[in-house]
């Protein structure tokens, strides 16, 4: 999935991220780009097992996908591709009715997204969704956007 309208209805639809790769160093991409997807409004769920047990972005940082004790909306993955089908496996093991799965530039796995898609579940890959929400909706807050009948009612 690649189109604009598309990638729109999935940034409106999700409310709840978990980041797989995700790093406390601010100078990575996992950081930032985690740091403005929870300034934006959505709540991020960092999963990365050597950082488990601390706290980023004022969650508890999971070791697994398994291991997160609610349902989340989307993945998004930090990871190299040869990753992906492991975290496929485990996000849909985890969560049968996982509405996205977003792979990050330069990550990509045909075979896990021919998978993924399968059980209904929209993919995205090689793409950022910082990049996507700031070129879709500016500098606009996700509450703004369900205020203006844009968005989802937060």
């Amino acid at each position: 999935m690649s189109g604009d309208e598309n990638i729109k209805a999935v940034l409106l639809r999700t409310k709840t991220i978990a980041v797989v790769g995700v790093s406390k160093n601010p100078s990575r991409p996992s950081h930032y780009v985690t740091q403005y997807l929870a300034q934006k409004g959505y709540r991020v769920v960092p999963v990365n097992p050597g950082l488990e047990g601390q706290t980023l972005f004022g969650e508890t940082v999971y070791g697994r996908l398994a291991d997160i004790p609610f349902d989340v909306d989307m993945i998004d993955i930090f990871r190299r591709p040869d990753a992906v089908p492991e975290i496929v496996d485990e996000a849909l093991a985890r969560w049968p009715k996982l509405p996205t799965i977003w792979m990050q530039i330069g990550v990509h796995h045909a075979q896990a997204a021919a998978k993924a898609e399968a059980r209904g579940v929209t993919v995205v890959q090689n793409r950022c969704p910082k990049v996507e929400y700031h070129r879709l909706f500016g500098d606009v807050h996700l509450a703004q956007l369900a205020r203006s009948g844009d968005g989802p009612v937060a």
